[in-house]
């Protein structure tokens, strides 16, 4: 008995004519001689670029930081600062006239405010006739000093004619023709008339003594007296009118009002000194090792980006922030912390900046204190 074989399906002729043949495996090309010859320089200048190059260029890179920070110090702890001069009047008085504002600038000698000058003005015309009244009491010690000696003459002869009746009476005493009263008399005019001298030579010299002249003035002291009160009055009264003791740029003005008090020696107005700025630098104590006076050092401005100025190291503090605080720091306390001091260092400008300074202006400092980096101002 035959087995059943499995079913297989039909073979479609028009099927195996529409499948295309295999194609058969490409062998593998060849390599070109003449294009590995030109591959091996290129890959040769890229190994050397690598090789010499990278090495080149972190060189520089290093001596490019060395220059720039690796040989100055920096801080961002600095200001720009200008001498402040606190402008006070030195006498007191109702303010009258305000010729400046805010921000203005003034050149030295300007009119600031003006101080009532009329009381002062009073006081000068007192100290006037105060000398005129001096110079009378001179004249009338120089008339009594006349008079003086006028009464000593008076007095001498006076004393003559006394002596000569004294001794009339001593004579008749002898004799008995006179009585012991007349004699008693007698001798006492004489007394009387030479306490008279006495007198008049003492007032002759008193009134020299009044008329006497300084050693040193040669006027009379009481003269000279009142002819300081008069000079010190005039003073004052030239104090009246407050100007400028320096160029500069006016600030706090706001106190400058018309009408009001000025008390003597109260700050009123304070000038800004704007032609001479400087910067103060706080640098920590651990930046100071190689920084000198000298040193060359670069600016630049929180306000004005982009705006660098050169200057140099002009001073370095002589003592800490901390050492001239109100209130300095204890360190003989048992709970000490150690803390990294800063000292000011000021910071000269060699060039005038692009942009005008403001006291107070934040800045970055930088000095460059290696060898040899000295400004060449």
């Amino acid at each position: 008995m035959d087995q059943l074989s499995p079913s297989r399906p039909a073979k479609n002729p028009r099927a195996e004519e529409a499948t295309p043949p295999k194609a058969a495996p490409k062998a593998d090309p060849l390599p070109n001689p003449a294009a590995a010859t030109e591959a091996a320089p290129k890959a040769s200048w890229r190994t050397r670029l690598l090789m010499f190059g990278l090495p080149a260029l972190l060189i520089a890179g290093g001596a490019g930081w060395w220059l720039t920070s690796g040989g100055s110090v920096s801080t961002d702890n600095a200001y720009v600062q200008m001498d402040k001069v606190s402008v006070a009047a030195e006498v007191g008085g109702r303010i009258t006239e305000v010729a400046v504002r805010d921000g203005q600038q003034v050149a030295k000698g300007q009119l600031l405010f003006r101080i009532d000058g009329e009381p002062y003005a009073l006081t000068v015309a007192q100290a006037t006739a105060a000398i005129d009244a001096a110079e009378v009491e001179v004249g009338n010690l120089s008339a009594s000093a006349n008079t003086s000696s006028v009464d000593i003459a008076a007095a001498r002869e006076d004393v003559k004619f006394a002596e000569i009746t004294f001794q009339r009476q001593a004579a008749l005493m002898e004799k008995g023709f006179t009585t012991k009263a007349a004699f008693d008399a007698a001798r006492h005019a004489v007394a009387q008339a030479r306490e008279r001298v006495r007198q008049a030579e003492a007032a002759a010299a008193e009134a020299r003594t009044k008329l006497a002249t300084g050693p040193s003035s040669g006027i009379n002291p009481q003269v000279e007296a009142a002819r300081v009160q008069r000079s010190q009055a005039q003073v004052n009264m030239g104090r009246t009118t407050v100007r400028a003791p320096s160029a500069g740029r006016i600030a706090q003005s706001d106190r400058l009002q018309v009408g009001q008090m000025m008390v003597a020696g109260l700050p009123a107005v304070t000038l800004v000194d704007t032609a001479h700025p400087w910067v103060e630098a706080n640098f920590k104590e651990t930046d100071l090792a190689d920084m000198r006076v000298g040193q060359r050092a670069e600016i630049s401005f929180d306000a004005y980006p982009g705006v660098t100025v050169r200057g140099h190291v002009l001073t370095i503090g002589a003592g800490t922030g901390s050492e001239f605080s109100v209130l300095p720091a204890q360190n003989a306390t048992g709970n000490w912390v150690k803390v990294t001091q800063r000292v000011p260092v000021r910071i000269a400008f060699d060039e005038k900046p692009a942009r005008d300074m403001i006291a107070g202006l934040s800045a970055d400092v930088r000095v460059f204190t290696r060898s040899g980096a000295v400004s060449g101002r």
